[in-house]
């Protein structure tokens, strides 16, 4: 089984270069589940709305993930209603096991998709380590790709720790820089502390540099825009072993776009 994964797409001019990009990846790596993180993909670039979950899955992804930014335009009840958009699962205001949860339905192969979020750094929110006890008490029969949105590395690192050998892949997000630690943990468990995202390159993180500098330099508030132009596309490719729920490789993806 193959999974393609890509990072936090960021405002419009993310959705346009996924736009170009997706179909060609999926045309050269032939994923048989295509997941995008999209909690930061509405044109402000935080959030997510239906239209852009509906543009997302125009692009070819199967599955939307998210992070803390998930409820920012929209309410729980829009990740009730839509199966596969996923918010974190660990969110206090979630209680309804599916807005976090989704399977992957391949005929003779299934994928549960789950996302989490971190609480380091991070509003308080359920432990995402008591949470995959729960998940994997009832999906823990199929592979489970994880993607795990946190700040702090040692949270990554030590929640990956905690799920190897029982899921197939933890793949990091919300820090935006790709790393450079992907690899495959002792238990078979493929592992990234982030997979970095869609964003134009002369940026912070996606968001105009200069209102950036100025938020970094002053401490003020600042209104943050989404910077145009040459980008590039992150994200990871991950095989799984079908029979043991191992993965085999984690490989990265880093394109640039103008």
């Amino acid at each position: 089984m193959k999974i393609l994964f890509i990072g936090d797409v960021v405002g419009e001019n993310g959705q346009d270069m996924l736009a170009k990009a997706l179909p060609k990846l999926k045309a050269q790596h032939k994923p048989d589940v295509t997941i995008v993180n999209g909690e930061n993909s509405h044109k402000s670039g935080t959030g997510i709305t239906e239209n852009d979950a509906r543009f997302l899955f125009g692009c070819g992804a199967d599955v939307i993930t998210g992070g803390n930014h998930s409820l920012r335009r929209c309410g729980v009840d829009f990740y009730e209603e839509n199966e596969f958009v996923l918010c974190p699962a660990n969110f206090n205001v979630v209680n309804d096991e599916k807005c976090g949860v989704c399977v992957v339905d391949m005929g003779a192969n299934q994928l549960c998709v789950v996302s989490l979020i971190g609480t380091v750094f991070l509003d308080a929110n359920r432990s995402p380590f008591f949470e995959m006890d729960k998940i994997l008490k009832k999906y823990g029969n199929m592979p489970v790709f994880v993607d795990f949105h946190a700040e702090a590395t040692s949270e990554k690192y030590a929640l990956a720790h905690y799920l190897d050998s029982k899921v197939s892949a933890v793949v990091g997000t919300h820090t935006h820089v790709q790393t450079n630690d992907d690899h495959i943990l002792p238990g078979g468990t493929a592992y990234i502390s982030d997979a970095g995202c869609v964003c134009a390159l002369d940026s912070v993180l996606g968001m105009d540099k200069k209102a950036c500098v100025t938020k970094q330099k002053y401490l003020c508030p600042v209104k943050f825009e989404v910077t145009k132009g040459e980008g590039f596309v992150n994200g990871v490719v991950i095989d799984i072993d079908k029979k043991s729920r191992k993965a085999v490789s984690i490989n990265k993806i880093h394109i640039k776009f103008n």
